[in-house]
């Protein structure tokens, strides 16, 4: 690369970084619209390959696609709102079950101190909040139904969101196209190579875990409802969320679960249907979900996830959010690259560079 094509490349960098901080507002259907498209593009390809057009085969991926989309709307989106009004009603009950019947098990199997825990004031604390956050609710809710202009904007965003999907979707391999011939020629392999392996990286994340994620959440969610919970729906999403980090989801769902469970059923037997579901759920995963979805694909490591997310958020918002898992991908092969050619440097070298001309003069003279 030469000194004239840093400086361009740099300069790009910053005026895109610019045009993403000042323009955060409108970016968010675009974000979406784009991630849904490099998400639908590898089955638009493979309908492609077996002898559909593209356009065809955009349409078929699109009408599926809308069609998950509403049926998570219509079914699954109220259902989660009910079971979290039910959540937010059974905690105060939650904190009486653990004060009249856990804590003073508790407290006599391991001899503790009772007057250390002030249950009144936490109880009075924790309705406090709860009632605070409804208040809040009520009050955003009260405020975007007075404001035509935000109810305008949020459905022009909703409505654009699919068309986005569509025209990107339909001239996604036509824009990589272009891109790649936009490039400077000596460095056309290099960029493509690269990447390719934050395709890779991304894919591996995107297409594999997310999907493990998802089927855990119905795995777990279907088993809980078995089981007759409740707050099957939600504990299962929040289960299959939480698998982002492995073993996660596994420890926080059965928690939340068996507490539910318990303060429905008043049984301690159904601790053990709760268990099994997610031991269950960890087996599937184990030996079913990941080596199919995922495999040996080298993706992100959980944990880079979690502080791309949160540093994406709080320097550019949901925007940030959305561009969170492609920079730490970009990222993660720029340092793997990095790492290699410092390996490969004399300043990684066990041997300094006169400690080799030294060897080398030592052996001509031999």
């Amino acid at each position: 690369m030469t000194e004239s094509q840093r400086w361009f490349f740099l300069i790009v960098a910053l005026v895109f970084a610019g045009v993403i901080y000042l323009l955060a507002p409108v970016l968010s259907p675009f974000l979406i619209g784009a991630l849904l498209a490099y998400l639908s593009d590898p089955i638009a390809d493979r309908l492609e390959a077996a002898g559909l057009s593209r356009t065809v085969s955009v349409v078929i991926v699109f009408i599926v696609m809308t069609g998950l989309v509403a049926l998570l709307f219509l079914l699954f989106i109220p259902q989660i709102g009910y079971q979290v009004q039910t959540l937010l009603e059974r905690v105060p009950q939650a904190l009486i079950l653990f004060e009249e019947q856990i804590f003073p098990w508790i407290l006599d199997t391991f001899s503790l101190d009772a007057s250390v825990f002030d249950f009144a004031h936490l109880k009075q604390l924790l309705v406090g909040d709860l009632q605070k956050t409804g208040d809040i609710m009520a009050h955003l809710v009260g405020g975007i139904t007075k404001s035509g202009l935000a109810i305008v904007a949020w459905v022009a965003n909703l409505v654009l969101i699919p068309v986005v999907t569509f025209y990107l979707l339909r001239d996604w391999d036509v824009m990589v196209d272009k891109i790649k011939h936009l490039l400077p020629r000596n460095l056309e392999p290099k960029v493509s190579l690269w990447a390719s392996e934050c395709d890779e990286v991304l894919g591996a994340f995107m297409k594999g875990q997310l999907l493990v994620m998802l089927a855990l959440a119905i795995v777990y969610a279907s088993g809980l409802w078995l089981v007759g919970l409740d707050l099957a729906l939600l504990v299962g999403m929040i289960a299959g969320l939480a698998s982002i980090v492995p073993y996660m989801g596994f420890f926080i769902g059965i928690a939340v679960a068996g507490v539910a469970a318990f303060m429905q059923f008043q049984d301690p037997m159904v601790l053990a249907f709760v268990g099994a579901v997610f031991i269950v759920g960890q087996l599937l995963e184990g030996m079913l979900l990941t080596p199919l979805l995922v495999g040996d694909r080298i993706g992100l490591h959980p944990v880079a996830v979690i502080f791309a997310i949160m540093a994406g958020g709080q320097l550019f918002g949901f925007v940030g959010v959305l561009l969170a898992l492609p920079v730490a991908a970009v990222i993660m092969v720029l340092l793997r690259h990095l790492n290699e050619g410092y390996k490969s440097s004399a300043l990684y070298a066990h041997e300094s560079s006169s400690d080799l001309e030294q060897s080398e003069f030592v052996t001509h003279d031999n």
